[in-house]
Protein backbone atom coordinates (compact mmCIF):
# COMPACT_ATOMS: atom_id res chain seq x y z
CA UNK A 1 0.00 0.00 0.00
CA UNK A 2 1.97 2.83 -1.29
CA UNK A 3 1.21 6.19 -0.15
CA UNK A 4 3.03 9.66 -1.57
CA UNK A 5 2.85 13.26 -0.15
CA UNK A 6 -0.46 13.47 -2.32
CA UNK A 7 -2.92 10.54 -3.83
CA UNK A 8 -5.18 11.93 -6.22
CA UNK A 9 -7.73 9.15 -7.68
CA UNK A 10 -7.45 9.01 -11.47
CA UNK A 11 -10.46 8.69 -13.37
CA UNK A 12 -11.13 7.33 -17.16
CA UNK A 13 -12.98 5.21 -19.39
CA UNK A 14 -12.34 2.26 -21.39
CA UNK A 15 -11.15 3.16 -24.57
CA UNK A 16 -9.47 1.41 -27.78
CA UNK A 17 -5.77 1.26 -27.75
CA UNK A 18 -3.39 0.96 -29.64
CA UNK A 19 0.11 0.82 -28.01
CA UNK A 20 2.73 3.65 -29.73
CA UNK A 21 5.79 3.20 -31.25
CA UNK A 22 8.34 2.64 -28.13
CA UNK A 23 10.58 5.77 -27.92
CA UNK A 24 14.04 7.04 -26.12
CA UNK A 25 11.92 7.89 -23.22
CA UNK A 26 10.92 4.24 -22.76
CA UNK A 27 13.92 2.92 -22.51
CA UNK A 28 16.80 3.20 -19.73
CA UNK A 29 19.75 3.88 -20.20
CA UNK A 30 21.91 1.59 -17.88
CA UNK A 31 22.07 -2.12 -17.82
CA UNK A 32 20.89 -2.68 -14.26
CA UNK A 33 17.79 0.09 -15.33
CA UNK A 34 17.40 -2.24 -18.51
CA UNK A 35 17.10 -5.22 -16.59
CA UNK A 36 14.69 -3.57 -13.46
CA UNK A 37 12.57 -2.73 -16.19
CA UNK A 38 12.23 -6.51 -17.52
CA UNK A 39 11.55 -7.45 -14.40
CA UNK A 40 8.54 -4.95 -13.62
CA UNK A 41 7.32 -6.13 -16.93
CA UNK A 42 7.31 -9.51 -16.39
CA UNK A 43 6.31 -9.03 -12.99
CA UNK A 44 3.10 -6.97 -13.66
CA UNK A 45 1.66 -9.99 -16.63
CA UNK A 46 1.10 -11.85 -13.05
CA UNK A 47 -2.28 -11.72 -11.54
CA UNK A 48 -0.93 -11.75 -7.96
CA UNK A 49 -4.60 -10.72 -6.89
CA UNK A 50 -5.68 -12.51 -4.02
CA UNK A 51 -7.68 -15.77 -4.51
CA UNK A 52 -5.96 -16.28 -7.84
CA UNK A 53 -3.02 -18.19 -6.70
CA UNK A 54 -0.12 -16.30 -8.79
CA UNK A 55 2.50 -15.11 -5.89
CA UNK A 56 3.80 -18.49 -6.27
CA UNK A 57 4.46 -18.92 -10.02
CA UNK A 58 6.22 -14.86 -9.46
CA UNK A 59 8.19 -15.89 -6.85
CA UNK A 60 9.01 -18.94 -8.97
CA UNK A 61 10.35 -16.45 -11.84
CA UNK A 62 12.15 -14.30 -9.26
CA UNK A 63 13.79 -17.17 -7.90
CA UNK A 64 15.09 -18.08 -11.67
CA UNK A 65 16.64 -14.28 -12.20
CA UNK A 66 18.40 -14.19 -8.78
CA UNK A 67 20.14 -17.48 -8.82
CA UNK A 68 21.11 -16.58 -12.44
CA UNK A 69 22.56 -13.60 -10.99
CA UNK A 70 24.47 -15.56 -8.93
CA UNK A 71 22.42 -16.15 -5.72
CA UNK A 72 23.03 -19.71 -4.73
CA UNK A 73 19.76 -21.58 -4.76
CA UNK A 74 19.62 -22.80 -1.18
CA UNK A 75 19.64 -18.98 -0.33
CA UNK A 76 16.53 -18.71 -2.41
CA UNK A 77 13.25 -20.14 -0.48
CA UNK A 78 9.74 -19.64 -0.93
CA UNK A 79 7.36 -20.34 1.79
CA UNK A 80 3.48 -20.75 1.21
CA UNK A 81 1.00 -20.16 3.12
CA UNK A 82 -2.62 -20.95 1.65
CA UNK A 83 -2.09 -19.82 -2.03
CA UNK A 84 0.41 -17.06 -1.78
CA UNK A 85 3.55 -17.16 0.95
CA UNK A 86 6.59 -14.85 0.76
CA UNK A 87 10.05 -15.36 -1.14
CA UNK A 88 13.26 -14.75 1.01
CA UNK A 89 16.99 -14.07 -0.65
CA UNK A 90 19.72 -14.13 1.42
CA UNK A 91 22.86 -12.49 0.46
CA UNK A 92 26.11 -13.22 3.27
CA UNK A 93 28.05 -10.18 4.28
CA UNK A 94 31.71 -10.72 5.71
CA UNK A 95 30.28 -10.78 9.39
CA UNK A 96 27.37 -13.68 9.61
CA UNK A 97 26.82 -13.27 12.99
CA UNK A 98 25.94 -9.54 12.69
CA UNK A 99 21.92 -8.39 12.77
CA UNK A 100 20.83 -8.76 8.77
CA UNK A 101 19.31 -5.95 7.38
CA UNK A 102 15.51 -6.62 5.44
CA UNK A 103 14.85 -5.23 2.13
CA UNK A 104 10.93 -5.26 2.28
CA UNK A 105 8.36 -5.36 -0.74
CA UNK A 106 5.63 -6.95 -1.16
CA UNK A 107 4.67 -9.08 -4.57
CA UNK A 108 0.37 -8.91 -4.65
CA UNK A 109 -1.60 -6.23 -6.03
CA UNK A 110 -4.66 -5.38 -5.29
CA UNK A 111 -8.05 -6.14 -7.70
CA UNK A 112 -9.04 -4.28 -11.01
CA UNK A 113 -11.03 -4.27 -13.86
CA UNK A 114 -10.33 -4.79 -17.55
CA UNK A 115 -13.56 -3.10 -18.49
CA UNK A 116 -12.24 0.00 -16.29
CA UNK A 117 -9.62 0.55 -17.72
CA UNK A 118 -7.93 2.48 -20.86
CA UNK A 119 -5.37 -0.31 -21.38
CA UNK A 120 -5.60 -4.14 -19.85
CA UNK A 121 -4.18 -3.91 -16.24
CA UNK A 122 -2.18 -7.00 -16.23
CA UNK A 123 -0.74 -6.17 -19.60
CA UNK A 124 1.81 -4.18 -19.62
CA UNK A 125 2.46 -1.50 -21.57
CA UNK A 126 5.67 0.85 -21.84
CA UNK A 127 4.09 4.12 -23.76
CA UNK A 128 5.45 8.08 -23.56
CA UNK A 129 7.83 7.37 -21.04
CA UNK A 130 5.49 5.00 -18.58
CA UNK A 131 5.07 1.63 -17.40
CA UNK A 132 0.90 1.14 -17.47
CA UNK A 133 -0.23 -2.16 -15.15
CA UNK A 134 -1.66 -2.88 -12.20
CA UNK A 135 0.97 -3.25 -9.49
CA UNK A 136 3.32 -1.24 -11.60
CA UNK A 137 3.63 1.76 -8.65
CA UNK A 138 2.19 -0.38 -5.97
CA UNK A 139 4.86 -2.23 -5.28
CA UNK A 140 6.08 -3.87 -8.51
CA UNK A 141 8.15 -1.07 -9.84
CA UNK A 142 9.81 -1.13 -5.75
CA UNK A 143 10.80 -4.70 -6.13
CA UNK A 144 11.90 -4.51 -9.51
CA UNK A 145 14.56 -1.81 -8.67
CA UNK A 146 15.51 -3.54 -5.26
CA UNK A 147 16.23 -6.94 -7.02
CA UNK A 148 17.73 -5.51 -9.82
CA UNK A 149 20.23 -4.04 -7.59
CA UNK A 150 21.20 -6.99 -5.33
CA UNK A 151 21.65 -8.77 -8.90
CA UNK A 152 23.61 -6.42 -9.84
CA UNK A 153 25.67 -6.33 -6.76
CA UNK A 154 25.79 -9.86 -7.02
CA UNK A 155 27.69 -10.19 -10.05
CA UNK A 156 29.94 -7.62 -9.31
CA UNK A 157 31.04 -9.62 -6.39
CA UNK A 158 30.23 -6.71 -3.80
CA UNK A 159 29.92 -7.87 -0.14
CA UNK A 160 27.87 -6.17 2.27
CA UNK A 161 29.29 -5.79 6.33
CA UNK A 162 25.98 -7.93 7.35
CA UNK A 163 24.02 -10.18 5.91
CA UNK A 164 21.17 -8.60 3.33
CA UNK A 165 17.76 -10.58 3.73
CA UNK A 166 15.43 -9.79 0.32
CA UNK A 167 11.98 -10.29 1.72
CA UNK A 168 8.97 -10.41 -0.61
CA UNK A 169 5.75 -10.66 1.64
CA UNK A 170 2.64 -12.07 -0.90
CA UNK A 171 -0.68 -10.85 1.08
CA UNK A 172 0.06 -6.70 1.77
CA UNK A 173 -3.32 -5.65 0.24
CA UNK A 174 -5.18 -7.95 2.11
CA UNK A 175 -4.47 -10.16 5.77
CA UNK A 176 -0.41 -9.47 5.80
CA UNK A 177 -0.47 -13.41 7.02
CA UNK A 178 2.91 -13.74 5.14
CA UNK A 179 4.21 -11.00 6.47
CA UNK A 180 3.70 -11.76 9.59
CA UNK A 181 5.20 -15.00 9.56
CA UNK A 182 8.27 -13.19 7.65
CA UNK A 183 8.42 -10.77 10.60
CA UNK A 184 8.44 -13.46 12.61
CA UNK A 185 11.02 -15.14 10.81
CA UNK A 186 13.26 -12.15 10.55
CA UNK A 187 12.46 -10.77 14.06
CA UNK A 188 16.30 -10.92 14.91
CA UNK A 189 17.31 -8.57 11.56
CA UNK A 190 19.06 -5.18 13.12
CA UNK A 191 17.21 -2.70 9.90
CA UNK A 192 14.15 -2.90 7.67
CA UNK A 193 14.01 -0.63 4.16
CA UNK A 194 10.94 -0.94 3.26
CA UNK A 195 10.78 -0.26 -0.95
CA UNK A 196 6.92 0.52 -0.66
CA UNK A 197 7.02 3.49 1.54
CA UNK A 198 8.60 7.05 0.79
CA UNK A 199 9.40 8.74 -2.52
CA UNK A 200 10.13 11.30 -4.00
CA UNK A 201 7.85 14.06 -5.16
CA UNK A 202 8.66 15.93 -8.71
CA UNK A 203 7.22 19.40 -9.42
CA UNK A 204 5.27 20.22 -12.53
CA UNK A 205 8.83 20.86 -14.37
CA UNK A 206 9.41 17.64 -13.57
CA UNK A 207 12.07 18.19 -11.20
CA UNK A 208 12.78 16.86 -7.43
CA UNK A 209 11.30 19.17 -4.89
CA UNK A 210 11.50 16.84 -1.65
CA UNK A 211 11.74 13.16 -0.35
CA UNK A 212 9.71 12.05 2.28
CA UNK A 213 11.04 8.75 4.39
CA UNK A 214 8.73 6.93 6.07
CA UNK A 215 8.99 6.42 10.15
CA UNK A 216 6.06 5.31 11.43
CA UNK A 217 2.04 4.60 10.38
CA UNK A 218 -1.13 5.21 11.96
CA UNK A 219 -2.52 2.28 13.60
CA UNK A 220 -5.59 0.53 12.11
CA UNK A 221 -9.11 0.29 13.07
CA UNK A 222 -12.44 -0.72 12.04
CA UNK A 223 -15.27 -1.01 15.02
CA UNK A 224 -18.87 -2.45 14.44
CA UNK A 225 -21.90 -0.46 15.96
CA UNK A 226 -24.37 -2.46 15.95
CA UNK A 227 -28.22 -2.22 17.82
CA UNK A 228 -31.40 -3.85 17.42
CA UNK A 229 -34.95 -3.40 18.56
CA UNK A 230 -38.50 -5.41 17.89
CA UNK A 231 -39.26 -3.73 15.45
CA UNK A 232 -42.94 -3.53 13.90
CA UNK A 233 -45.21 -2.53 11.33
CA UNK A 234 -44.29 1.15 9.49
CA UNK A 235 -47.23 2.64 10.72
CA UNK A 236 -47.07 1.96 14.08
CA UNK A 237 -44.18 3.64 15.00
CA UNK A 238 -42.60 3.74 18.24
CA UNK A 239 -40.43 6.06 20.61
CA UNK A 240 -37.37 3.90 19.54
CA UNK A 241 -36.23 3.47 16.06
CA UNK A 242 -32.67 1.35 15.34
CA UNK A 243 -32.02 3.60 12.32
CA UNK A 244 -32.78 6.64 14.57
CA UNK A 245 -30.50 5.88 17.61
CA UNK A 246 -27.84 4.51 15.14
CA UNK A 247 -27.48 7.82 13.14
CA UNK A 248 -26.97 9.89 16.27
CA UNK A 249 -24.54 7.99 17.52
CA UNK A 250 -22.45 7.79 14.82
CA UNK A 251 -23.11 11.90 14.31
CA UNK A 252 -21.65 12.48 17.97
CA UNK A 253 -18.53 10.59 16.43
CA UNK A 254 -18.07 12.82 13.45
CA UNK A 255 -18.92 15.86 15.76
CA UNK A 256 -15.66 14.99 17.79
CA UNK A 257 -12.17 15.72 17.17
CA UNK A 258 -9.17 13.72 19.41
CA UNK A 259 -7.09 15.68 20.61
CA UNK A 260 -3.76 16.94 18.50
CA UNK A 261 -0.30 14.89 18.99
CA UNK A 262 3.21 14.56 17.50
CA UNK A 263 6.08 13.09 17.91
CA UNK A 264 9.72 13.36 16.64
CA UNK A 265 8.48 12.10 13.00
CA UNK A 266 5.35 14.22 12.27
CA UNK A 267 7.57 17.20 14.14
CA UNK A 268 10.43 17.35 11.62
CA UNK A 269 7.87 16.38 8.50
CA UNK A 270 5.56 19.49 9.76
CA UNK A 271 8.92 21.78 10.49
CA UNK A 272 10.59 21.21 7.21
CA UNK A 273 6.94 21.62 5.09
CA UNK A 274 6.39 24.76 6.67
CA UNK A 275 9.23 26.37 5.36
CA UNK A 276 7.71 26.31 1.69
CA UNK A 277 4.22 26.04 2.63
CA UNK A 278 2.27 30.02 2.38
CA UNK A 279 -0.09 31.66 4.32
CA UNK A 280 -1.85 30.46 7.36
CA UNK A 281 -1.27 27.15 6.78
CA UNK A 282 2.59 27.30 7.00
CA UNK A 283 2.38 29.35 10.03
CA UNK A 284 0.31 26.88 11.81
CA UNK A 285 2.33 24.07 10.79
CA UNK A 286 5.60 25.95 12.53
CA UNK A 287 3.39 26.74 15.59
CA UNK A 288 2.47 23.58 16.22
CA UNK A 289 6.22 21.86 15.65
CA UNK A 290 7.39 24.27 17.88
CA UNK A 291 4.02 23.43 20.81
CA UNK A 292 1.86 20.48 20.58
CA UNK A 293 -1.16 21.93 23.09
CA UNK A 294 -1.03 24.75 20.00
CA UNK A 295 -4.79 23.73 19.42
CA UNK A 296 -5.72 26.57 17.20
CA UNK A 297 -2.89 25.62 14.69
CA UNK A 298 -3.77 21.54 14.99
CA UNK A 299 -7.48 22.82 13.46
CA UNK A 300 -5.95 24.95 10.97
CA UNK A 301 -3.83 21.91 9.49
CA UNK A 302 -6.51 19.89 10.50
CA UNK A 303 -8.51 21.67 7.60
CA UNK A 304 -6.48 20.69 5.18
CA UNK A 305 -7.44 16.93 3.78
CA UNK A 306 -3.36 16.54 2.96
CA UNK A 307 -2.44 16.94 6.58
CA UNK A 308 -5.39 15.93 9.05
CA UNK A 309 -3.77 12.23 9.73
CA UNK A 310 -0.38 13.94 10.51
CA UNK A 311 -1.85 15.76 14.19
CA UNK A 312 -4.64 13.25 15.49
CA UNK A 313 -6.32 10.21 15.58
CA UNK A 314 -9.15 10.11 13.12
CA UNK A 315 -12.41 8.39 13.09
CA UNK A 316 -14.83 8.34 10.27
CA UNK A 317 -18.20 6.45 9.15
CA UNK A 318 -17.29 4.57 6.32
CA UNK A 319 -20.25 1.90 5.87
CA UNK A 320 -24.20 1.78 7.06
CA UNK A 321 -26.50 -0.38 6.96
CA UNK A 322 -30.01 -1.44 8.24
CA UNK A 323 -33.74 -2.37 8.27
CA UNK A 324 -35.10 -5.04 6.32
CA UNK A 325 -38.51 -3.82 4.24
CA UNK A 326 -39.69 -0.75 3.23
CA UNK A 327 -42.94 -1.14 5.38
CA UNK A 328 -41.46 -2.56 8.70
CA UNK A 329 -39.65 -0.45 11.40
CA UNK A 330 -36.00 -1.62 11.65
CA UNK A 331 -35.31 -4.79 13.35
CA UNK A 332 -31.17 -4.50 13.53
CA UNK A 333 -29.02 -1.48 11.84
CA UNK A 334 -25.32 -1.62 12.07
CA UNK A 335 -22.28 0.70 10.89
CA UNK A 336 -18.47 0.55 11.08
CA UNK A 337 -16.32 3.28 12.17
CA UNK A 338 -12.79 2.97 10.59
CA UNK A 339 -10.34 4.79 12.54
CA UNK A 340 -6.76 5.72 12.00
CA UNK A 341 -4.43 5.89 15.23
CA UNK A 342 -1.84 8.10 16.41
CA UNK A 343 1.17 5.79 16.99
CA UNK A 344 1.58 5.14 20.53
CA UNK A 345 -2.66 5.19 21.44
CA UNK A 346 -4.08 1.87 22.11
CA UNK A 347 -6.66 0.75 20.49
CA UNK A 348 -8.41 0.26 23.54
CA UNK A 349 -8.18 3.86 24.80
CA UNK A 350 -9.90 4.40 21.29
CA UNK A 351 -12.52 1.81 22.03
CA UNK A 352 -13.54 3.18 24.94
CA UNK A 353 -13.31 6.85 23.95
CA UNK A 354 -16.34 5.80 20.96
CA UNK A 355 -18.35 3.95 23.51
CA UNK A 356 -18.34 7.02 25.59
CA UNK A 357 -19.62 9.12 22.29
CA UNK A 358 -21.81 6.26 21.21
CA UNK A 359 -23.67 6.79 24.56
CA UNK A 360 -26.26 4.36 24.48
CA UNK A 361 -26.19 1.20 26.06
CA UNK A 362 -28.21 -0.52 23.31
CA UNK A 363 -25.74 -0.08 20.73
CA UNK A 364 -22.84 -2.62 21.08
CA UNK A 365 -20.01 -1.14 19.97
CA UNK A 366 -17.12 -4.04 19.02
CA UNK A 367 -13.87 -4.31 17.61
CA UNK A 368 -13.58 -6.13 14.16
CA UNK A 369 -10.24 -7.46 14.06
CA UNK A 370 -8.50 -7.76 10.21
CA UNK A 371 -4.63 -8.58 11.39
CA UNK A 372 -3.54 -5.57 11.92
CA UNK A 373 -1.62 -4.97 15.17
CA UNK A 374 -0.58 -1.76 17.27
CA UNK A 375 3.03 -0.41 16.17
CA UNK A 376 5.23 2.19 17.39
CA UNK A 377 7.20 4.56 15.52
CA UNK A 378 10.56 3.99 14.20
CA UNK A 379 13.33 6.55 15.72
CA UNK A 380 14.86 8.78 13.13
CA UNK A 381 18.35 7.01 13.18
CA UNK A 382 21.03 9.21 12.00
CA UNK A 383 22.93 6.75 9.77
CA UNK A 384 19.52 5.88 8.02
CA UNK A 385 18.61 9.54 8.01
CA UNK A 386 22.61 10.41 6.93
CA UNK A 387 22.24 7.84 4.21
CA UNK A 388 19.00 9.29 2.18
CA UNK A 389 19.94 12.61 2.91
CA UNK A 390 23.34 11.99 0.67
CA UNK A 391 21.30 9.22 -1.43
CA UNK A 392 18.93 12.44 -2.37
CA UNK A 393 21.31 14.94 -2.88
CA UNK A 394 23.11 12.66 -5.48
CA UNK A 395 19.48 12.27 -6.82
CA UNK A 396 19.03 16.06 -6.92
CA UNK A 397 21.74 18.47 -4.88
CA UNK A 398 20.18 20.05 -2.09
CA UNK A 399 17.06 18.07 -2.20
CA UNK A 400 15.03 18.60 0.78
CA UNK A 401 14.02 14.89 3.17
CA UNK A 402 11.41 14.88 5.19
CA UNK A 403 10.76 12.19 7.38
CA UNK A 404 6.84 10.94 7.21
CA UNK A 405 4.29 9.35 8.96
CA UNK A 406 2.17 7.29 6.82
CA UNK A 407 -2.00 7.26 7.32
CA UNK A 408 -2.36 4.08 5.55
CA UNK A 409 -0.21 0.76 6.60
CA UNK A 410 2.68 -1.14 5.40
CA UNK A 411 4.35 -4.03 5.71
CA UNK A 412 6.19 -2.27 8.24
CA UNK A 413 3.78 -2.73 11.18
CA UNK A 414 4.96 -6.07 11.94
CA UNK A 415 8.47 -5.58 11.75
CA UNK A 416 8.19 -2.02 14.16
CA UNK A 417 6.20 -4.38 16.33
CA UNK A 418 9.23 -6.39 16.88
CA UNK A 419 11.60 -3.68 17.82
CA UNK A 420 13.12 -3.60 14.47
CA UNK A 421 13.72 -0.40 12.79
CA UNK A 422 12.26 0.13 9.94
CA UNK A 423 12.26 2.82 7.60
CA UNK A 424 10.09 3.15 4.07
CA UNK A 425 12.92 4.65 1.41
CA UNK A 426 10.88 3.70 -2.03
CA UNK A 427 13.34 5.00 -4.81
CA UNK A 428 10.69 6.43 -7.32
CA UNK A 429 9.94 9.74 -7.96
CA UNK A 430 6.89 11.19 -9.49
CA UNK A 431 4.64 14.27 -9.56
CA UNK A 432 1.76 13.58 -7.00
CA UNK A 433 -1.09 14.45 -9.07
CA UNK A 434 0.06 11.15 -11.20
CA UNK A 435 -0.37 8.56 -8.53
CA UNK A 436 -2.55 6.43 -9.24
CA UNK A 437 -1.84 3.27 -6.85
CA UNK A 438 -5.07 1.49 -6.20
CA UNK A 439 -6.42 3.11 -8.85
CA UNK A 440 -7.45 3.01 -12.73
CA UNK A 441 -4.73 3.34 -15.26
CA UNK A 442 -1.53 2.58 -12.46
CA UNK A 443 1.49 3.68 -13.64
CA UNK A 444 5.01 4.80 -13.10
CA UNK A 445 7.82 6.40 -15.16
CA UNK A 446 10.51 5.02 -16.95
CA UNK A 447 12.24 7.60 -15.97
CA UNK A 448 12.84 7.07 -12.34
CA UNK A 449 13.97 3.64 -13.26
CA UNK A 450 17.74 4.67 -14.19
CA UNK A 451 17.93 6.58 -11.04
CA UNK A 452 16.13 4.05 -8.91
CA UNK A 453 18.47 1.52 -8.85
CA UNK A 454 21.73 4.11 -8.01
CA UNK A 455 18.97 5.05 -5.28
CA UNK A 456 19.37 1.44 -3.63
CA UNK A 457 22.71 1.07 -4.41
CA UNK A 458 23.78 4.06 -2.08
CA UNK A 459 21.57 3.23 0.31
CA UNK A 460 22.89 -0.43 0.80
CA UNK A 461 26.23 0.15 0.41
CA UNK A 462 25.68 2.45 2.76
CA UNK A 463 23.92 0.50 5.57
CA UNK A 464 24.28 -3.19 4.60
Amino acid sequence: MRHLPIIVAATATATAFVPAAATAQDTPTTPAGKEALTLLTKGIAFQTVAGRGQVPAYSAYLKQQLVAAGFAEADVTFVPIGETGYLTARYPGRDRKAKPTVVLAHMDVVEADPKDWTRDPFTPVVENGYVYGRGSLDNKAGLSLAVATLMKLKRERWVPQRDLVLVLTGDEETSMKTTQAAAEAFKGAGLVLNADAGGGALGDDGKPIAYGLQAAEKVYGDWHLTITDPGGHSSRPGPTNAIVSLAAAVGRIAAYRFPPQQNEITRASLAGTAAGTPGPLGAAMKAFAANPRDQAAADTISADPRYIGQVRTTCVTTMFNGGHAPNALPQRAMANVNCRIFPGTPRAEIEKKLTALVADPKIKVSFADNGTIEAGASPLDPKVLAAVKAAAAKRSPGLQVLPQQEAGATDSMHFRAHGIPSFGVGPVFMKPGEIFAHGLNERVPVATIDPGVVWWEDLLRSLG
